[in-house]
């Protein structure tokens, strides 16, 4: 049921900015962070990360905030996409945030998606128990 409630659309620009960065050739760990327009109800970049660590990268993100991530390592990792979903929010931002996730995930394709709940759990150590699952 929940993977065809769609509450926001994603950015075009935004739709090829992560195609891009799927296929990006540098092999330092990198990031894009999105924000939701609520004006717009559309998925927007928000931020850029290149050469950041997960660690220096959950200091980037609001404790009640939501976000989308992507922390994406060539040489040991494949794209992954990591969706913040800290506790405390209002009720209006985790709808809109949890009802656009999916179509979000659907647009780029993407395979290999994880949810935190708090900022603290986004360690190097946590991103790479979760990606040995896919090897």
């Amino acid at each position: 049921m929940s993977e065809s409630l769609v509450v926001c659309d994603v950015d075009e620009d935004l739709v090829k900015k992560l195609r891009e960065f799927r296929f990006r050739k540098e092999t330092n760990n990198a990031a894009i962070v999105m924000k939701i327009d609520k004006d717009k109800q559309l998925v927007i970049l928000e931020e850029e990360h290149e050469d950041i660590s997960p660690d220096d990268l959950k200091d980037e993100l609001p404790e009640r905030h939501y976000k989308y991530q992507h922390d994406d390592g060539r040489v040991s990792y494949p794209l992954c996409f990591i969706f913040s979903s800290p506790v405390g929010c209002r009720p209006e931002q985790q709808m809109m945030y949890a009802g656009s996730k999916n179509k979000l995930v659907q647009t780029v394709e993407l395979t290999k998606v994880f949810e935190i709940r708090n900022t603290e759990d986004l360690t190097e150590e946590w991103l790479r128990e979760k990606l040995g699952f896919f090897r």
